[in-house]
């Protein structure tokens, strides 16, 4: 894995923007297929547990490693990926930095319009 070829990969597709859901996909996708982990997941908080949203590959738990995902200081949803390095850390990080916005489907905005 590159973390710098993951990264580049969903720079472009936040770039290209889209509805979250479909921006999501894309972006397990491109981990998997450019980042070249075995699999990619985002769980997405609900109720105070991690329930799995879009993911792509192939599943090896005994080598995921995951970052949390926040937004305005909440957890809402964290990146798994199998097979990463621990180099690849930051760039996994930065990459749960970027699609925070987008993991917000079942966050609880308490009224109030959020803004990515």
């Amino acid at each position: 894995m590159t973390g710098t070829g993951a990264l580049e990969a969903v720079e472009r597709i936040l770039n290209r923007g889209g509805e979250a859901d479909d921006v999501l996909r894309r972006v397990v996708r491109a981990l998997v297929e450019q980042g070249g982990f075995a699999w990619a997941g985002i769980l997405f908080v609900e109720e105070g547990r991690l329930a799995l949203g879009p993911e792509a590959g192939e599943a090896d738990p005994p080598a995921r490693k995951q970052v949390p995902i926040t937004f305005k200081g909440e957890r809402v949803a964290e990146l798994a990926v199998d097979g990463a390095a621990e180099q690849d850390r930051v760039a996994l990080e930065r990459i749960a930095v970027l699609i925070s916005g987008h993991c917000l489907v079942g966050w609880d905005t308490g009224g109030e319009q959020w803004i990515p």
